[in-house]
């Protein structure tokens, strides 16, 4: 299981390349909630989104090890940092994406040098395509969350945030974040109960993949139907991870879901506000939030706004309504 010990070797590989992004805040935001809610914007982070980190641990790694060629599965987020660090090592990607991926993402992927196949994600396993590209053209698997150092890479974000509190001075009351696949959130809250032990760890995902939230109820990892369309296709995954989930179990309280409509308030308000543009999938925790599921009247809480790869047509159906 990955441990603090394994975010921090982590942290020291990344430094220099992954962008220590900041710790925001807003006066109307905090009234709104009454509280002081504090995100972490890894919108701003190289390529969009948190996944430059983990992919920059694992991919730095294979490299030392004469790798010469990665293959990863995503719906767009992992697969543009698995390209941009790929290039950084000189090496060939190859990035199994939806047919139906914002065609910001597929575009970003292929002009950051990756070679994109595209798969039907709702009558193909993408963990299948992957493992046989990797046999088949020698490459090595860069998973996008069930892996220790991808987990531990995705952990320096919590690392950071605790951080930047602790020069503030302040002390999470809760932590909220969107969960698919779980690396994020199972990174971050090992690194957050490293400093902040009492704090109380929540996750967000979409209506109809609420799986993680349901798997902490039942005890045991349980599917999405997978049938359903969702606008917030970086955290639209089958099932949390063999080796997030219990890492999950042990830190994380609970989950909530959100409709899409307060998804799309939660972008809305981030531009409005922040001034930063956040993608439907990376402003779950806002979104559960200004939905009311997770109150934080009188406290400090901590939100992860982990991607800002937005489609623009989906961006401006957030800030019309």
């Amino acid at each position: 299981m990955t441990t603090y010990s394994h975010i921090l070797q982590a942290y020291q590989r990344i430094e220099g390349q992954a962008i220590r992004t900041p710790l925001l805040e807003s006066t109307a935001i905090n009234q709104r909630l009454g509280g002081r809610v504090l995100f972490k914007v890894e919108a701003l982070q190289r390529t969009g989104s948190f996944k430059f980190r983990g992919a920059y641990n694992k991919i730095s790694q294979l490299a030392q090890q004469g790798i010469k060629g990665v293959v990863a599965y995503s719906s767009g987020n992992h697969a543009q940092g698995v390209a941009l660090v790929a290039a950084l090592f000189d090496m060939h990607a190859v990035i199994i994406m939806p047919a139906d991926s914002p065609a910001i993402k597929i575009n970003n992927t292929r002009a950051l040098g990756g070679e994109v196949v595209l798969y039907d994600r709702y009558t193909q396993s993408r963990e299948e395509l992957g493992a046989a590209l990797a046999q088949e053209r020698n490459l090595a698997l860069v998973k996008p969350y069930d892996d220790p150092d991808i987990i531990a890479g995705q952990g320096t974000v919590g690392l950071e945030a605790a951080q930047q509190l602790q020069i503030l001075g302040l002390t999470p009351g809760q932590m909220i974040a969107p969960c698919g696949g779980g690396g994020l959130i199972s990174g971050c809250s090992i690194a957050i109960h490293q400093s902040f032990p009492d704090t109380h760890i929540w996750l967000a995902e979409p209506e109809h993949y609420d799986d993680a939230a349901r798997s902490l109820q039942a005890k045991r990892r349980l599917a999405n139907n997978t049938s359903h369309t969702s606008i917030c296709d970086a955290i639209v995954t089958p099932t949390t991870g063999e080796l997030t989930f219990p890492i999950i179990e042990q830190h994380v309280r609970g989950g909530v879901s959100v409709s899409e409509s307060y998804v799309l308030d939660a972008m809305a308000v981030c531009m409005q506000e922040l001034k930063v543009v956040i993608e439907p999938g990376g402003s779950v925790g806002l979104a559960a939030l200004l939905a009311g599921l997770l109150p934080c009247q009188d406290k400090t809480t901590l939100v992860i706004l982990s991607g800002g790869n937005a489609d623009p047509q989906v961006l401006a159906r957030a800030l019309s309504q």
